[in-house]
């Protein structure tokens, strides 16, 4: 098979939450490097132009879409701008870590809301588009959090372990039509969404001792990662939490 048999996504349409920085946005640049028309969601029209104009400056099709995911409203909201779409990357989230015994209702509340809440809403109403079309690829963003503890997992990680079983279920009812949902799992990545740990330099060094590569990760290490799970050479893979950690979750 060629190269564009297995990673191409000429003809296909991709929407990326938090489109506009960090992983999202190095995903949502690769995969209209692929060939997508990629449709940036995020909350600040800034930042979706800045990545609009770069990937078209690149030569890539891109769009973008100003979406609030804090309420379910807002997620269908994006479902219905969007239309019809072949591969949902599900990148936007917040980062509030409390230490636990501080962590009040409202604070998990507005954590479930956007991590977990959005994606199951977007799942919802895409995948079956997808699965009458006969293809679709279904993208998470995890974090370590979701399986080990550690600078105050607090409802951050729960609602990332709720992604990983949700990415599950989805495989379940949709695979055997053509639509695959896998999960990435970073390790410590240095982007907005970790700005208080990215500001402990002596919490940095030790992360990254932590992993096998002796780095943390970049939004970078995703690009092609996401690549694969988008294009047609990923069919047989599904309802898998794969790690791109640079050896951090076996160390």
């Amino acid at each position: 098979m060629s190269l564009q048999q297995l990673f191409g996504l000429d003809g296909r349409t991709a929407l990326v939450t938090g489109g506009s920085s960090g992983i999202g946005r190095a995903i949502a640049t690769a995969l209209a490097d692929a060939g997508a028309h990629v449709l940036v969601a995020a909350r600040t029209a800034a930042t979706i132009d800045a990545t609009v104009a770069a990937i078209r400056q690149a030569s890539g099709s891109a769009d973008g879409i100003v979406a609030d995911l804090s309420t379910r409203a807002g997620a269908h909201a994006l479902a219905d701008t969007a239309g019809d779409v072949d591969v949902l990357v599900n990148s936007a989230g917040i980062n509030l870590r409390p230490a636990m015994a501080d962590l009040d209702e409202d604070t998990w509340d507005a954590t479930m809301a956007v991590n977990l809440d959005a994606p199951f809403v977007l799942g919802q109403r895409l995948a079956p588009g997808m699965a009458a079309r006969g293809y679709g690829r279904i993208i998470g963003i995890s974090s370590q959090q979701a399986h080990r503890p550690f600078a105050a997992s607090g409802a951050y990680g729960v609602s990332k372990a709720g992604l990983e079983a949700l990415a599950r279920s989805q495989a379940e009812a949709w695979s055997g039509h053509g639509v695959t949902s896998n999960v990435l799992v970073p390790g410590f990545v240095r982007t907005p969404l970790n700005e208080r740990l990215s500001a402990e330099p002596a919490t940095v060094a030790a992360l990254a001792a932590r992993t096998l590569v002796g780095r943390n990760g970049l939004a970078s290490d995703f690009a092609a990662a996401a690549v694969f799970l988008a294009g047609p050479g990923s069919a047989y893979v599904t309802g898998q939490s794969i790690a791109v950690d640079g050896g951090f979750s076996v160390h």
